[in-house]
């Protein structure tokens, strides 16, 4: 074991204090010694400073080069549309990576899942570049792009413009590669529309097959329609591996995937960039159920022992997620993943006896 880490925490709004809360002391249970750096991003950075999304908090993470955050609110007065995205795209966090594995315990209509999700996160539809239905500059784009295609766009429509980039999508068709040979994983899929988009979707192909055959020639290599890669997916998930697409079809496919291993609440997702990285569950803030100790902290704790495994920490992150599947085995589990009739536990209950299998006491 390495000497003493330092890490951003990022407690989030909602629920999020409580299941960040459970996976901070299931990695402390591990025994790696983290100095945290407690930041706020959300509705209580509003609240406190002005802006949900604090230059302070912003400069802790690149500093630390790593965090571990749990789900924020955009409040509509931030100035916002996403927090989330904001900060993916002030970090340069180019790679989503949602690991979908179904783990003994967790309902599900298949016997086994095991893929992962890498999306790129900083192009595509969510550039954030949007025109409103009426005004003056979505009226004179649609006159440009009329003059130019001869393609008119009706006159009452919103616009929103779709990036896709080669340098973007060698970045994160290199890092689905990387990925794979990093975790001993067996093949690479693409996935697109390039049949219809063939300059946007179509590039992210060509450049995906080039990186494919140039760069990582020992790794299997195939591509997919979205459309097909969904309905392949309910059919046949074990046909996949890697998997990795552009920013949207990526956020809807890592919702199927979550699907198909039990939900939301168990989905651990980690945000790569070349300087830093944060890791957070996939689930979204949930109020309604904030401090009612009923949050499922499954998602959170794994994304924590991606957070290790990220730092150096294998085998302690190895460690906290075999406490977690062991923990989910023997039937401890919280109400969404509890069978009917059967009792569940709640967040605090779930968190001791995750730990108590780490070495400590519940």
């Amino acid at each position: 074991m390495t000497g003493r880490r330092t890490a951003t925490l990022i407690p989030g709004d909602g629920i999020g204090p409580e299941v960040v809360g459970s996976a901070r002391r299931a990695v402390e249970a591990t025994g790696v010694d983290i100095r945290w750096e407690v930041r706020e991003i959300g509705l209580a950075a509003l609240a406190r400073e002005g802006t949900a999304l604090p230059p302070e908090a912003l400069a802790s993470i690149r500093e630390t080069g790593v965090a571990l955050k749990g789900p924020v609110a955009t409040p509509v007065e931030s100035g916002l549309r996403s927090v989330n995205v904001a900060l993916r795209q002030a970090l340069d966090l180019y790679a989503c990576v949602r690991p979908c594995r179904l783990y003994p315990g967790v309902p599900s209509v298949y016997d086994e899942v095991d893929l992962v999700v890498i999306r790129e996160n900083t192009e595509g539809m969510y550039t954030g570049i949007e025109f409103e239905m009426g005004t003056t500059e979505t009226k004179e784009l649609i006159r440009f792009i009329g003059e130019a295609t001869g393609k008119w766009i009706r006159e009452d429509s919103g616009v929103s413009i779709k990036t896709i980039s080669e340098q973007g999508s060698a970045r994160i068709a290199r890092f689905a590669f990387e990925h794979a040979i990093r975790h001993g994983r067996k093949k690479v899929t693409a996935s697109h529309k390039a049949n219809i988009m063939k300059f946007s979707d179509g590039l992210f192909l060509e450049v995906a097959r080039r990186v494919a055959s140039e760069e990582f020639p020992q790794v299997p290599f195939e591509d997919r329609i979205i459309d097909a890669l969904c309905m392949m997916l309910i059919q046949r998930p074990e046909a996949f591996d890697v998997l990795v697409m552009p920013n949207l079809y990526g956020d809807v496919v890592s919702e199927l995937g979550a699907g198909l291993i039990g939900g939301i609440g168990v989905a651990p997702g980690g945000h790569f960039g070349d300087g830093a990285a944060v890791f957070e569950a996939t689930h979204g803030t949930a109020p309604k159920h904030a401090g009612a100790d009923r949050a499922n902290p499954m998602g959170a704790m794994l994304s924590a022992a991606m957070m290790l495994r990220h730092m150096g920490e294998t085998e302690a992150g190895d460690r906290l997620e075999a406490a977690v599947a062991a923990t989910v085995a023997a039937g401890e589990v919280t109400a969404d993943l509890a069978l009917s009739g059967h009792p569940a536990l709640g967040t605090r209950a779930f968190t001791d006896a995750v730990c108590y299998r780490l070495g400590k006491g519940r």
